[in-house]
């Protein structure tokens, strides 16, 4: 039995990936900075729960990382904590960017103290690339970070490369575009249109107030993403894999086909330039052929068919 160590297990791509790992009979565990202020509903809708061990990590805290890996030496450690949010990243640059780059330094530091073959699985983002020339963006894109958020990420991406390229610790960058779910956090845009949409539709909320729609983005559905993610782990070389759905489209049209589909007039959309983003990517997709041609990963889905899942998910949920 393979061991598997996930932390931010308790966000959306944690919780779809102790799904998955479960089902190919690994032994979990789920780290949190404190077992106190842990949250387990994603677990209990996945019906998941008493699949996860729970271990109390700080990964700023190098011992505290030393200690888990020597209790369970596992096999893979998927990286999957930061602070996420791009919004709040230009309101607390400097927590953004110590949390970001010193956990993933102290995971792979640890990691090569102890001589460990454990593979180590890095969540990446597309915010790196930015302002860039030419789209669609590859693996090959130079990084122009737009954000202390994608800064941070991209000083991990390269720490990690380092550490590949000069002590062999087998670490892959998964570049993840977005990737939404029924178990998004309620601060991302689409569960935010989605789930003020319906609370329109019932009454209970006035309008939806966004920032600029008239930007682009590669969207996708986030639990097949999370199968490349343990995908890029099984390879017997350790790489860097865009995972997206290789489109992009504006965010308007995602609104605006949520109204339609629950049937809200368009009035109900309010834009206000307070919410606009001090710098802003126009639009952002990926070409995902190495992760379909190197992992085998298969993805079709047209962001309008998981819009479908999405609102019915919500809406089915809805309390």
């Amino acid at each position: 039995m393979k061991t598997a160590i996930i932390s931010g297990i308790t966000g959306q791509d944690g919780a779809y990936l102790a799904q998955l790992l479960g089902q190919q009979n690994y032994r979990i565990i789920g780290l949190t900075r404190s077992s106190h202020s842990l949250t387990k509903k994603n677990f209990v809708y996945l019906e998941i729960t008493s699949e996860i061990i729970i271990e109390e990590c700080d990964l700023l805290d190098f011992s505290s990382i030393i200690k888990v890996l020597l209790k369970y030496k596992p096999d893979e450690f998927y990286n999957l904590a930061a602070q996420s949010s791009v919004g709040i990243s230009f309101e607390q640059p400097i927590g953004t960017l110590n949390y970001n780059t010193q956990s993933v330094l102290n995971i792979l530091e640890s990691v090569r103290l102890l001589q460990l073959d454990t593979k180590i699985y890095q969540a990446s983002s597309s915010e790196m690339y930015g302002m860039v020339g030419q789209l669609p963006v590859s693996e090959s894109t130079p990084l122009h970070p737009l954000s202390p958020y994608a800064i941070s990420k991209a000083s991990s991406y390269w720490i990690g490369i380092n550490y590949r390229e000069s002590y062999k610790v087998f670490f892959v960058n998964g570049v993840l575009f977005n990737h939404e779910s029924y178990l998004r956090s309620p601060n991302f845009f689409v569960k935010k249109v989605i789930r003020t949409s319906l609370e329109i539709k019932k009454g209970l909320q006035k309008e939806l107030k966004v920032g600029n729609i008239d930007v682009k983005r590669d969207f996708g559905y986030a639990p097949d993403y999370v199968r490349a993610m343990w995908l890029s782990l099984q390879q017997d070389k350790a790489d860097d894999y865009l995972i997206c759905s290789g489109t992009s489209l504006y965010l308007r049209d995602i609104i605006n086909y949520t109204f339609d589909y629950l049937s809200i007039s368009s009035d109900k959309l309010v834009e206000d330039p307070a919410l606009f983003r001090p710098t802003e990517i126009e639009d952002m997709f990926g070409d995902n052929t190495k992760a379909k041609e190197k992992l085998g990963w298969d993805y079709n889905k047209s962001f309008f068919d998981v819009l479908d899942i999405l609102i019915e998910e919500e809406d089915k949920n809805y309390k």
